[in-house]
C-alpha cells in the first residue's frame, strides 16, 4: 500500500502512545511460564505480539483476549507442551530469539521454530552459542538463519560474556538459566534494555545487577502478578522527532515508559537542542516498576551530534530517528557502532541512506552507521519501506516535514507494531 504524506504546517495536539511491544512480549511469555493465572492490561495488539500469542497457544497456553485484559493461563516453566507441527513466529524477532531459552531446558523434547520471509533472513546463531554451552543444541539452516529446531537438554551454568550488548540475546540466556540448578550469569559490553530483569524480579526470581554483569538464580516457579503495559516510547520517538522538526509544533504525550535502558534517543534529542519536557528515570535502576511520564516536545532549531557504541543498544530501534533529525541539523551528525542495524527486519543502514538519500538529504553510509551533512532539511519523493514498519513510519514524518511530501511505498508494514499509526499521526497535522 502507498501513502503520500503532505508537508505538515504544524503538529498539534495530545495522545497516547500504543502500548510497549518489547514488554508485551515479555509479558507474554512470563506470564506462559507462570504456574498462575496472569492479566495483562494493555498487551500491544499487532502483528508481531500476536504472533507471540499463538506461539504460546501452539505450546499449551491459554490466551484469552477480553475487551479490557489478556488473561494467561500457563504451563509452569518446565511443562510446556510439545507441539506437532511448527512454531511460527511471524516477524517476531523477539520472539524468535527468546522463546528458545524456555525451550531449550526441556530434556528430549525438539521444537522448531520459523518464521516469514524476513525472519528468515535475520541469525540465530548468537542465542545458539551459549545455549549449547549450557547443553542444548540448536539445528539452523546454514548454521544460523532459520527455521531452526530447538533439541531441549538438561542446562548447565555458565558465565556468558555477550560479544555485543543485546538485550535479546540476554534475555535469552537469562529465562534459560532459571533450570540450570545454579543460575546464570551474563557480562554485556554496554548495558541493553532491561525489561526480562524486572519481569523476573518482579515474578519471584533472584536477580542481581551490578555494572554490566546481570545474575539470575534458579527457581522452581514464577509468579507474577497483573502486569499492565506502558506506552511504547519506540512508537512515541516518532511523534517527538516530527514535533522537533515541524515548525510551529508542540505535541503532548501521555503514559510513555521512560526505563533509563530506552530512552536514549530522548537523551541524543535533547542534545541536538529539542526542547523536552518530562520525568526520565535516573540510569543505573533496576526494579520492579516500569517507570510512566508525559513528554511534551517543541519544534526546536537542532545542531548536529555524534552517537557511539555505548549509546547504540539504548536507542538502536529510534537511530533511524537520529539520521532523519540530522537532515535538519546544522553541521553533521554521525552514528557509529550500529552494525546490529543491518540485522532488522531490513538492512536498517541501507534503507535509511538510500530512502533519505532519495527524498534529497547528504547522506552517506558506513560499515557500522552512518553520517548525515544537515541544514538543507528534505526536498521530498518516494522511500520504500522495504516491508520494515520503522522505515515506513520514517517515511511518514519525513514527509511532513519535507517541502514536497513523501510517498511511502509498503506503508501497511507500520502494522507490525503500530496498526494506529496514520490515525494518530493525522489527529496532530494542522
Amino acid at each position: 500500500m502507498n501513502v503520500v504524506f503532505p508537508p505538515a504546517r504544524r503538529l498539534s495536539g495530545e495522545l497516547t502512545p500504543p502500548p510497549d511491544k518489547s514488554i508485551s512480549h515479555r509479558a507474554a511469555l512470563l506470564a506462559a511460564m507462570s504456574d498462575q493465572p496472569v492479566c495483562v492490561r494493555n498487551y500491544l495488539d499487532a502483528a508481531d505480539t500476536n504472533s507471540t500469542l499463538g506461539a504460546l497457544r501452539s505450546l499449551g497456553v491459554v490466551c484469552e483476549q477480553r475487551p479490557d485484559e489478556l488473561l494467561i493461563r500457563g504451563t509452569g516453566i518446565r511443562s510446556p507442551a510439545e507441539p506437532t507441527g511448527t512454531i511460527d513466529v511471524g516477524n517476531a524477532g523477539t520472539l524468535m530469539r527468546l522463546l528458545p531459552g524456555w525451550l531449550a531446558q526441556l530434556p528430549s523434547a525438539v521444537f522448531h521454530l520459523d518464521g516469514d520471509e524476513s525472519i528468515r533472513r535475520r541469525p540465530v546463531d548468537r542465542i545458539a552459542h551459549p545455549l549449547e554451552l549450557m547443553g542444548a543444541r540448536i539445528i539452523a539452516r546454514d548454521g544460523r538463519f532459520p527455521p531452526f529446531a530447538v533439541h531441549g537438554a538438561p542446562l548447565r551454568r555458565i558465565e556468558y560474556e555477550l560479544p555485543m550488548a543485546s538485550a535479546q540475546v540476554k534475555s535469552c540466556v537469562l529465562l534459560a538459566g532459571l533450570s540450570t540448578g545454579a543460575g546464570v550469569a551474563v557480562i554485556e559490553p554496554a548495558p541493553s534494555r532491561d525489561h526480562t530483569e524486572r519481569m523476573l524480579l518482579r515474578a519471584g526470581a533472584d536477580v542481581r545487577r551490578a555494572g554490566t554483569r546481570v545474575e539470575v538464580g534458579n527457581v522452581d516457579e514464577l509468579e507474577l502478578d497483573e502486569v499492565v503495559v506502558p506506552g511504547d516510547p519506540s512508537s512515541a520517538a516518532f511523534f517527538l522527532a516530527a514535533a522537533a522538526i515541524v515548525p510551529g509544533s508542540r505535541v503532548v504525550l501521555h503514559d510513555v515508559g521512560v526505563n533509563w535502558t530506552r530512552t536514549g534517543f530522548l537523551r541524543v534529542l535533547a542534545r541536538m537542542g529539542a526542547h523536552i519536557e518530562g520525568t526520565l528515570e535516573a540510569p543505573g535502576s533496576l526494579v520492579e516498576v516500569e517507570p510512566v511520564s508525559t513528554l511534551t516536545v517543541e519544534h526546536s532549531e537542532l545542531e548536529a551530534t555524534e552517537v557511539g557504541a555505548d549509546e547504540v543498544p539504548l536507542a538502536i530501534d529510534e537511530l533511524p530517528l537520529v539520521a532523519l533529525l540530522g537532515c535538519f541539523a546544522e553541521g553533521e551528525t554521525v552514528v557509529r557502532g550500529a552494525g546490529e542495524l543491518r540485522l532488522k527486519e531490513s538492512d536498517r543502514i541501507a534503507g535509511v541512506v538510500d530512502g533519505l538519500a532519495g527524498l534529497g538529504a547528504d547522506i552517506e553510509a558506513t560499515d557500522d552507521g552512518f553520517a548525515v551533512r544537515g541544514g538543507g532539511g528534505l526536498r521530498g519523493g518516494r522511500i520504500d519501506a522495504l516491508g520494515d514498519h520503522r522505515l515506513a513510519m520514517l517515511g511518514a514524518i519525513a514527509g511532513l516535514a519535507s517541502r514536497e511530501g513523501v510517498e511511502v511505498a509498503g506503508m501497511d508494514a507500520a502494522a507490525v507494531s503500530y496498526p494506529g499509526f496514520r490515525d494518530d499521526l493525522e489527529a496532530l497535522v494542522r
